[in-house]
């Protein structure tokens, strides 16, 4: 069922039973399976997969929201696996926006007014709230959940039932209640790091996590010396939270491990 104020390309599939309803734009190659549900002004670009049962461009579970035309914005090569939600902004100057390349897996949620970057993966339950800023590259581990106005950086890792109301600094594993672990040294690896550039982020995240400490102090000590560009990215993001950002264990942490 396709409303007629929608745009499909040509080259786009739509699946049986698959529900289209309102200015909803889908572009060249994108895959759309079974009882999937678009509705809103959603724009979907080129060669995503939007699997069974997902509902896509729904309106936001906001108490404030008010029936404003508001939008969602998706990019290129995302999946959406098996009911996946996204819903879209909650006023016309707060789209949601999702990049490209990313993966949702079953039941994924992403709220109204969030942005995701770009080959970030919500494992499955996977729940962010509205607002949330995901940057590049990060992993959000099944049935984890990110409270409102938080945000991920690039290439931090979340594990499997976490949940935090504090802003994740990049490159970093957390658990547990906004409690970071670990340095995410495999998912470095894979993004390309060299050794050097891992050593740096090694010592800085000892400083400023091994031990709860106050983590102005301790980025001050870093910046004293000169830091490489990553650390730099580190210092940057902790410096701009508006939320606080996730502190280190209670008891000093172990070395550290690979994630």
């Amino acid at each position: 069922m396709i409303d007629p104020r929608a745009s499909i390309d040509p080259g786009a599939d739509i699946g049986p039973l698959a529900v289209i309803d309102g200015p909803v734009t889908v572009g060249a190659g994108t895959r759309v399976l079974a009882h999937v549900v678009l509705t809103g002004r959603t724009t979907i670009g080129r060669d995503n997969v939007i699997h069974m049962g997902s509902v896509i461009g729904h309106e936001p579970q906001d108490t404030a929201y008010s029936g404003a035309d508001t939008e969602l914005r998706i990019g290129d090569r995302n999946v959406f696996r098996e009911h996946s939600e996204v819903h879209r902004g909650s006023t016309p100057e707060t789209p949601t926006v999702i990049g490209d390349d990313n993966f949702l897996m079953s039941r994924s949620h992403v709220a109204h007014d969030c942005r995701l970057g770009n080959r970030i993966i919500l494992a499955t339950g996977a729940t962010l709230g509205g607002h949330v800023e995901v940057d590049d590259r990060a992993f959000i581990s099944g049935n984890s959940v990110v409270h409102q106005h938080v945000r991920v950086g690039r290439l931090a890792l979340l594990r499997g039932l976490s949940r935090t109301s504090r802003d994740v600094p990049p490159f970093v594993v957390m658990d547990e209640t906004h409690t970071v672990r670990a340095l995410n040294a495999l998912g470095l690896r894979r993004a390309g790091f060299d050794a050097e550039q891992i050593r740096d982020l090694r010592r800085a995240f000892a400083l400023l996590f091994h031990a709860r400490t106050n983590l102005r102090l301790a980025a001050a000590e870093l910046e004293s010396g000169g830091v490489s560009a990553q650390v730099g990215e580190l210092l940057a993001f902790i410096r701009s939270s508006r939320r606080g950002v996730c502190q280190g264990p209670r008891r000093a942490a172990a070395a550290d491990v690979e994630e």
